[in-house]
């Protein structure tokens, strides 16, 4: 994948947790109210149709403001990556106001852990930068903390 940096923001972290598990928590809604929001924020809903053009959608509690956030799978490859994004819902529904498109990739690292990436692609330069303003890369790698330390709580 050719990342643009006027466009995208990525990040790798090795996380202690195997790659399955780690999968499984990305794939089923229960685990999704674990890990996907940094906390003390909260999602309240979760619905996710695991296959391309299948729906991921989330509802958003911020200090008691509700977000809806409805997504398609653009791509599932078993195991190893999930596309999804909100510029359309459900039946390829073209969304007003699309903020990013989501690359989450899974690799075995060797030693039990598992190469974790996260990438955002953004349609502009200036969403981009809003995104990493909004705080993509400590609100991210929060994230991608609670998902290691939830998984390690289920092995």
């Amino acid at each position: 994948m050719n990342l643009d940096p006027k466009t995208d923001l990525t990040f790798t972290r090795v996380l202690d947790a195997p790659r399955s598990l780690l999968w499984e928590c990305w794939t089923k809604p229960e685990h999704i109210k674990n890990f996907f929001i940094p906390k003390p924020y909260t999602i309240d809903a979760c619905a996710i149709d695991l296959r391309v053009g299948g729906k991921f959608n989330t509802t958003m509690n911020v200090d008691g403001n509700v977000m809806e956030n409805e997504g398609v799978y653009l791509e599932v490859v078993e195991g190893q990556r999930l596309v999804f994004t909100d510029t359309y819902s459900e039946g390829w529904k073209p969304a007003a106001d699309p903020f990013m498109t989501a690359i989450i990739e899974f690799e075995d690292d060797g030693n039990g852990g598992t190469r974790y990436t996260a990438t955002a692609r953004h349609r502009s330069p200036e969403a981009r930068q809003s995104h990493e303003d909004m705080g993509f890369f400590d609100g991210w790698g929060t994230v991608a903390t609670q998902l290691e330390d939830y998984a390690k709580s289920l092995s």
